[in-house]
């Protein structure tokens, strides 16, 4: 990377740590560490729920989730405005009703200490994890650019964020993020006028949809009603609701940033400009990753996105000595049937002649792809039927050589980690972005990383010392006992960082770990909120028995969408809650 990148890229770092530092340094009570001091105005609240939501993880994962299989993830959010409807005119007046610091400080305060206690840990358990995988994404990139061991990137990362969001806690995440949503959006609208430029010598804006949606990377929508697809209308819009309504309502990582607002109406104005600007703001990412796709038409790419991984394949004198040994390695004048891999002596591809298949593909792709564009000009329909008949049948091939390459690297490099799909973006970046503007869209990653990784730190901090330790809220031992928590979490969460390349996409990842105790967490909620006669013992028995549920259903094989997890557990949270409850007011003898 160019001295010039280096110097943009740290110098945004340094800041946006050194500002929080600076500007929250005299922090001394909790109502300014846990809340803020009710000081945002709705735009601020805007700003940081959306950098709590906009991880690493969005601007990584999420242009590989549209590369690969196009617009349909946007249906995820479809059930999120209406969930930002919801949270404003129930949730947010009763949190600042109660005057509480956390959401489950509301039901401690609704049923009992005991499931206060059970939400706490459900939300302790689901965020650590997270957090660990939005430290965990950032790292990727670092430990590309940088080549340095993964872990330690980790604790690079990890690091900067523990200083400032440790200095000036909820304060600290509020005033930083402001920064880091400029950040982020100016490099979105770099990356994509980029490619659009970069793409034009090829095909224009409209012709590179159209070319996209022929190969049906622009299909939106799937109506289809199948448990088993994780993203449709359908899931999105139920699934995707209670989710999202989870996931803002409860959550006090997101709960954390509209109780800072100043006034109810402050911070509801705040959470619905969200809901407007969210569903735009992923569809424009995902937009990115098909135009990162369409680019690739059109230009050669890696048949490996993880660079470190094609290194190492080069250098390792195994691969070398197997494909002599067979008569595989490539002598630049035997001809290449894209179509069969030559097998190594162990009966796996040959990493070598994969290579060579692959841009063998890549050239018959850019010739079809130029000539699909030519006919669409000139109205030849027809043909280009055909075409993408063609342009189809040459990805799935070479689909299929990116996975014989993954397993040829698994076998290979036992140490490393074969999944690649994170590393499409960064590639693009990396490899045709002028010098600069690599600097400032690797910033717009970090801090995107930073942003949501502070936010979760100070949530969790929060949430142990006044739900689960439960200090009185008042003097410096609370700020102090904060502080440690937010380091301690800091370090758990680098320690769960460790797992996370066993995901083959860390946008699923953190999809998947929310709705495994969102809905149980959100089931709860709806009876404290709706059920005014359910008390606390049948609230805690449906929440255990919803729990076990999901955990049955998610381990257990049932083949089942994720999305709909947060359908069902909630589901079962109020149905046991509700027949538990009116089984002892009859036993009571109490009329119904």
């Amino acid at each position: 990377m160019h001295w010039i990148d280096w110097i943009i890229l740290l110098t945004t770092l340094a800041f946006i740590v050194g500002y929080g530092v600076w500007h929250t340094r005299g922090t001394r009570t909790a109502s300014r560490y846990l809340r803020g001091d009710n000081e945002d105005r709705w735009w601020a609240v805007t700003l940081s729920v959306m950098a709590t939501q906009a991880s690493a993880i969005t601007f990584l994962s999420t242009p590989g989730q549209g590369f690969l299989e196009g617009m349909g993830f946007v249906q995820f959010y479809l059930g999120l405005p209406l969930a930002m409807v919801v949270i404003a005119w129930v949730f947010i007046p009763l949190y600042y009703k109660w005057n509480v610091y956390t959401a489950y400080e509301f039901i401690g305060k609704r049923f009992d200490e005991r499931t206060r206690l059970l939400t706490a840990i459900l939300f302790l358990i689901q965020r650590g994890l997270s957090t660990g995988l939005t430290i965990y994404a950032p790292s990727i990139v670092l430990s590309k650019v940088l080549h340095w061991p993964l872990g330690w990137t980790c604790v690079f990362i990890g690091g900067l964020v523990i200083i400032y969001t440790t200095t000036g806690g909820a304060k600290a995440v509020g005033v930083t993020h402001k920064q880091q949503m400029a950040v982020m959006f100016g490099g979105l609208i770099i990356a994509f006028t980029l490619l659009v430029q970069q793409i034009g010598a090829h095909a224009t804006f409209g012709e590179s949809l159209q070319l996209a949606g022929a190969l049906g990377k622009m299909d939106i929508i799937d109506t289809t009603w199948d448990p088993t697809t994780k993203y449709t209308l359908w899931s999105g819009l139920i699934g995707g609701f209670f989710l999202q309504l989870s996931y803002f309502g409860t959550d006090q990582s997101q709960v954390q940033r509209y109780l800072g607002g100043q006034t109810i109406r402050q911070a509801r104005v705040g959470l619905l400009t969200n809901g407007l600007l969210k569903i735009p703001m992923q569809f424009f990412i995902l937009l990115i990753g098909v135009l990162v796709f369409v680019f690739y038409l059109f230009n050669p790419g890696p048949v490996h996105w993880n660079e470190a991984n094609r290194n190492a394949m080069e250098r390792s004198d195994d691969r070398t000595i197997r494909g002599s040994e067979n008569g595989n390695a490539w002598d630049g004048t035997r001809t290449v049937d894209p179509v069969i891999p030559a097998l190594s002596r162990e009966g796996r591809p040959n990493a070598t002649d994969l290579e060579q298949q692959h841009a063998a593909i890549n050239i018959q792709l850019a010739a079809d792809a130029a000539t699909w564009v030519r006919n669409n000009r000139d109205g030849l329909t027809a043909d280009n039927q055909q075409l993408t008949t063609n342009l189809q049948a040459a990805l799935t091939q070479d689909n299929t050589l990116r996975e014989a390459y993954r397993a040829e690297v698994k076998a290979t490099l036992p140490a490393a980690e074969p999944n690649d799909k994170d590393y499409i973006f960064i590639t693009w970046v990396m490899d045709h972005l002028p010098v600069g503007l690599v600097g400032l869209l690797l910033a717009m990653i970090f801090c995107a990383g930073m942003g949501s990784t502070s936010s979760q730190l100070s949530a969790l901090a929060t949430t142990a010392v006044v739900d689960v330790f439960r200090k009185p809220l008042a003097g410096v031992d609370q700020v102090i006992a904060t502080k440690w928590a937010t380091v301690a979490f800091g370090v758990l969460a680098l320690l769960f960082a460790a797992i996370f390349p066993l995901f083959d996409n860390l946008i699923q990842a953190v999809n998947i770990l929310g709705s495994l105790f969102y809905g149980t967490i959100l089931g709860v909620f709806l009876v404290a909120f709706f059920l005014k006669k359910v008390g606390g013992t049948a609230v805690f028995i449906g929440a255990l028995v919803s729990q076990a549920v999901i955990l049955v259903i998610h381990f257990g094989g049932f083949e089942v969408a994720f999305l709909w997890y947060n359908l069902i557990a909630p589901a079962v949270v109020v149905g046991v809650a509700l027949v538990l409850s009116g089984a002892w007011e009859k036993k009571m003898g109490i009329q119904q």
